[in-house]
């Protein structure tokens, strides 16, 4: 069964094989976690979303890691908090995102606090469904073996290690 692991710092500077963005459906790397991965890992990943096109929400897509250290980003779109599906839709990206990562035969990947940023989704919240989703994930498969929650800030590792520890029980 896979670790899962928390982080606090720039996702970019995780030694992983992936890192997940937290992206548009539109795939443009704007502020927030895609500006981190546009700035580190230059133009050829925008490049490769714009040639993807577009995600739906709850979907996600894989591009290459560009200059970052990982090999691959996944591009995962979450839901705007105020959506009435949201739970659901976020749960459906966390898990679309480790599935590519399944897929790709990674060892590791790094998540953001997905939806957290300027989607509005409420960070408590955020963190059960998206340390649940993982934890389901990582019973029922082989790969990633290790899946680390990189969190911007002492508040949100804070509400991220809260959830991890309902998760054990």
């Amino acid at each position: 069964m896979a670790r899962v692991e928390l982080a606090e710092g720039d996702i970019t500077d995780l030694d992983v094989d992936a890192v997940v963005n937290a992206a548009n459906s539109a795939l443009q790397l704007g502020s927030g976690v895609a500006g981190a991965i546009r700035r580190n890992g230059g133009p050829s990943i925008q490049e490769e979303c714009d040639r993807i096109g577009s995600c739906p929400v709850g979907g996600a897509v894989v591009t290459g890691g560009g200059k970052l250290k990982a090999r691959h980003v996944i591009h995962a779109v979450g839901p705007l908090g105020s959506d009435p599906d949201a739970d659901e839709k976020l749960a459906s990206a966390c898990r679309e995102a480790l599935s590519r990562a399944a897929e790709l035969e990674l060892s590791s990947v790094a998540l953001p606090a997905l939806s957290t940023g300027v989607f509005g989704f409420p960070l408590p919240r955020a963190a059960q469904i998206l340390t649940s989703t993982a934890r389901k994930f990582a019973r029922s498969h082989d790969r990633p073996e290790r899946i680390v929650f990189c969190l911007f800030g002492k508040d949100a590792f804070r509400e991220f290690e809260k959830a991890l520890r309902k998760t054990r029980s």
